[in-house]
C-alpha cells in the first residue's frame, strides 16, 4: 500500500507540510534522539517548525504526556497551525484518538511514521506487499470509535455484511481478508527468493550481507566496493529494497554483495516479520558487514538496536562467527579517537575494521578481513587433475581459492580451500580426485 500521509492530511489554508516532532527515549541521548525523529519526520516531506525532547517520569494511560504538557502542545498547534503532531514512542489506539481530540491536529506515533517512510519508499512487488502488510496489522487495531461512520449501522447481501454488521466490523473483516491474501503473496515471494539462493548456491558465491542502524553509510560502501550508483543520500531509510552486486576479494575470489534496508530503534515487530522475506538474504549469509556510524553520539546504542533485530532473525547465536563490525565514518572523528581505532587489536570478538565509506580510507583491510573470514570456513585440501583436464581445472579455479600448484607429467596438484558441499561437487567430477594431505609439490613429483 502506497500512503501518501501530506495528501491526506492537507486541509484549506494550511500547507500540507507543516508539522511538529516531539520525542525521547530512555537510554539515549535526548538530542540525539530528537535530531533522528525530526529526520524520520523530514523523510515524508514533513517540515517540521517545532521540536521539543521530553523525558517522561510516568506516562498517562490516557494521553501518555501528562495534562500540563499537552495543554502547552495544544496552544503550540494553535499558534503555528500544526497539522501534523509526530510522537516519538508508541501510542496505544486510545492516546493516539484522545490527543487527536484535544489538541485538534492529526496525531502519528513513532509505528506509524516508520510505515509512512516504508509506504513512501518501498519500490519493487515485494517491498510493497511487505509495507501493507505491515501496516494493515498495524490499523486493525487502531478501528475504534473515532469517527460517527464507524458508528453506524447497515444491512447487507452475503460478502458485504449480514444485517446490523457496524461498519467497523466490516472494515476490520476486510483487513482481515486482505492479510490472509498479502500472506499467501508472500510465502510466493519467499518460495521464489529459496530458488534464487539455490540458484546461487550452484554458481556458487558466497553471500555478504551488509546491516545496519539507517543512515550509518551501508550505501555508500556499497558503492564504493562494487562502483553502484545506489542511493546513498544522508537520509533515513534511503534504501529500502535490497540490491546485490558482485565483486572481487584480494585472493580472487568473488562476492555477492547485498545492501538491506537500515534498522532503527523500536522498529515495529509487524515490520521486521513482514520484510523477513527480504532479511533472509542476512539470515542465510556467509559473512555479515555490521556497518556502524561511530561518529554518532548514540553509536552504542545503535548498535544494541541492530544486533536485537538480528537476534529476533534467528541469528543471535553465530553473530561472533560471521559478523565484522565495520567502524564506518572516521573521518568525522578527532585525531586521537581515529588513531585508537586503527590501531590493532590482538583478536578482538567480533572481528573490527575501521574505515571511512566515502574517503576509501580502510577499504583495503576491510576486504582482507572477508577474505580471511571466508577462507576459515574451508578447509585447506589437495586435489588433483589431468594436465588435459581443463574443464575440471577450470571449474577448480572458479569454484574455490587456490593456495599453491604443481604441476607433474600425469597430474596437476592444487593445494585448494573449497566449501564442504563444492568438496562433494568436484569429487563427483570424473577428472579431480583427492589427494593424501601433503605438500603439492610432493604430490606432482610422484
Amino acid at each position: 500500500m502506497h500512503v501518501t500521509l501530506p495528501r491526506r492530511l492537507r486541509r484549506p489554508g494550511v500547507s500540507p507540510e507543516r508539522g511538529l516532532s516531539s520525542g525521547g527515549g530512555a537510554g539515549r541521548d535526548l538530542e540525539a534522539r530528537l535530531g533522528e525523529a525530526i529526520s524520520l519526520t523530514r523523510a515524508i516531506g514533513l517540515v517540521v517548525v517545532h521540536g521539543e525532547a521530553l523525558e517522561l517520569v510516568k506516562p498517562r494511560p490516557a494521553t501518555l504526556l501528562g495534562s500540563g504538557k499537552v495543554d502547552a502542545l495544544k496552544e503550540i498547534v494553535a499558534e503555528r497551525e500544526i497539522v501534523v503532531m509526530v510522537v516519538d514512542a508508541v501510542l496505544s489506539p486510545i492516546q493516539q484518538r484522545n490527543l487527536e481530540r484535544t489538541l485538534g491536529c492529526k496525531v502519528i506515533d513513532r509505528t506509524g511514521l516508520i510505515l509512512e517512510i516504508f509506504g513512501a519508499r518501498a519500490r519493487t512487488r515485494e517491498g510493497r506487499l511487505q509495507v501493507e502488510l505491515a501496516s494493515l496489522n498495524y490499523r486493525k487495531s487502531r478501528l475504534v470509535r473515532s469517527w460517527t461512520h464507524l458508528e453506524r449501522q447497515r444491512g447487507g447481501f452475503g460478502f458485504l455484511g449480514g444485517p446490523g454488521e457496524t461498519q467497523i466490523e466490516a472494515d476490520r473483516r476486510q483487513i482481515r481478508e486482505r492479510i490472509a491474501k498479502l500472506k499467501l503473496e508472500l510465502e510466493t515471494v519467499v518460495k521464489t527468493r529459496a530458488l534464487h539462493r539455490q540458484a546461487r548456491r550452484r554458481v556458487p558465491y558466497p553471500i555478504v550481507a551488509l546491516v545496519g542502524y539507517t543512515n550509518a553509510g551501508k550505501s555508500t560502501l556499497f558503492n564504493r566496493l562494487t562502483g553502484a550508483t545506489v542511493d546513498a543520500r544522508d537520509a533515513l531509510f534511503a534504501t529500502l529494497d535490497p540490491t546485490m552486486r558482485g565483486v572481487d576479494l584480494p585472493s580472487g575470489r568473488r562476492i555477492i554483495l547485498s545492501d538491506t534496508v537500515g534498522f532503527v530503534s523500536d522498529l515495529p515487530h509487524d515490520l521486521v516479520a513482514a520484510f523477513r522475506a527480504t532479511l533472509e538474504e542476512v539470515i542465510e549469509a556467509d559473512v555479515i558487514l555490521h556497518v556502524r556510524d561511530i561518529a554518532h553520539p548514540d553509536s552504542a546504542a545503535q548498535l544494541i538496536d541492530v544486533e536485537t533485530v538480528l537476534g529476533e532473525l534467528g541469528l543471535g547465536e553465530r553473530l561472533d562467527a560471521v559478523m565484522i563490525e565495520v567502524l564506518n565514518k572516521i573521518d568525522q572523528l578527532a585525531p586521537e579517537r581515529r588513531a585508537a581505532l586503527l590501531s590493532p587489536k590482538p583478536n578482538p570478538v567480533p572481528k573490527r575494521v575501521a574505515i571511512s565509506a566515502l574517503t576509501g580510507e580502510g577499504l583495503a583491510a576491510l576486504l582482507a578481513e572477508i577474505d580471511a573470514m571466508l577462507a576459515a570456513g574451508r578447509a585447506s585440501i589437495v586435489l588433483g587433475v589431468a594436465p588435459a583436464d581443463g574443464a575440471s581445472l577450470a571449474w577448480l579455479y572458479r569454484n574455490g581459492e587456490v593456495l599453491a600448484r604443481s604441476e607433474g607429467e600425469e597430474v596437476i596438484a592444487l593445494t585448494m580451500r573449497l566449501a564442504p558441499d563444492l568438496l562433494e561437487r568436484a569429487l563427483s567430477r570424473p577428472g579431480i580426485r583427492r589427494l593424501p594431505d601433503s605438500t603439492a609439490a610432493d604430490r606432482a613429483a610422484e
